[in-house]
């Protein structure tokens, strides 16, 4: 679920359900990296500039559990050039569940179209 998008910035949720667990019966970390890369992608990609991931970091902190709404929160820590750097942080009600950080490359070309006035 998109939640919120802004220059820099954003928000998406995801519900764990069963197909999300692994064998220890939490959330399986390929999901929690899929929804924080993705709070990623969305705010590094808000600029309308072509944006790809350079890198991706993730550290899990607390389980998730079946059920939980995680919600990952993505801000800019920099950008400058064709570089970015952002830190997502996932989290299940007042819990710190994993914390992402991912360097960005912008590459050339826009989302939509640029009018003439933005040009100038």
């Amino acid at each position: 679920e998109i939640v919120d998008t802004r220059p820099g910035r954003a928000t998406l949720a995801m519900v764990v359900r069963p197909e999300m667990v692994n064998g220890q019966r939490i959330a399986h970390g390929g999901f929690i990296f899929t929804l924080a890369d993705s709070a990623f992608a969305y705010a590094c990609n808000s600029h309308n500039d072509r944006t790809v991931a350079a890198q991706g970091n993730i550290t899990f902190l607390r389980p998730g559990k079946l059920g939980d709404r995680l919600v990952a929160t993505a801000r800019e820590v920099s950008r400058s050039g064709r570089s970015g750097i952002y830190d997502v942080r996932v989290t299940a009600g007042d819990a710190v569940i994993a914390e992402f950080r991912g360097h960005s490359r912008t590459i050339p070309g826009t989302w939509l179209p640029v009018t003439d006035a933005e040009k100038k």
